[in-house]
């Protein structure tokens, strides 16, 4: 099995308003630096995306990449690459575990292949960038009056 990142940040929020903005794709242009277009292709029977198009732009990479969506209850959504320009394999996932307060522990976990050479400790500490750059954004995005 491939070497993951994970890092973890707390929300003042509960699970279900943090659940709220992953699953809004058609918002991340506005809160995500990344992501410039958002396209869900299709979505399962209640609604929850399963496959979204991502324009990215992160600066010296550029992608167009699909992304495959499962989710588990109500407290996590994981995404495997469908296609991509820039990457070979990319698996992700976001756990929500529910705090005192209507707090929520979010939990990002990333494993990404690159098409390109890369050493793996520079592609472990790109990975950490992606995940605390997500984390600060979604937290901010959930704990703003704006969403």
């Amino acid at each position: 099995m491939a070497e993951h990142t994970s890092s973890s940040i707390t929300i003042e929020a509960a699970p279900a308003d943090v659940m709220e903005v992953i699953a809004d794709f058609a918002r991340y242009p506005e809160w995500t630096g990344e992501v410039k277009e958002a396209e869900i292709l299709k979505t399962d029977d209640r609604g929850r995306a399963e496959q979204v198009r991502l324009v990215m732009d992160a600066g010296a990479i550029k992608d167009d990449q699909t992304l495959a969506y499962t989710w588990t209850g109500d407290h996590e959504v994981s995404w495997t690459l469908v296609k991509s320009q820039m990457l070979r394999s990319l698996d992700g996932t976001y756990l929500l575990k529910p705090l005192a307060d209507h707090r929520t522990e979010v939990t990002y976990r990333l494993t990404v292949d690159v098409k390109i050479p890369m050493l793996g400790m520079i592609k472990r500490k790109a990975e950490k960038v992606i995940i605390d750059r997500a984390l600060a954004g979604l937290k901010k995005r959930v704990e703003s009056k704006d969403r």
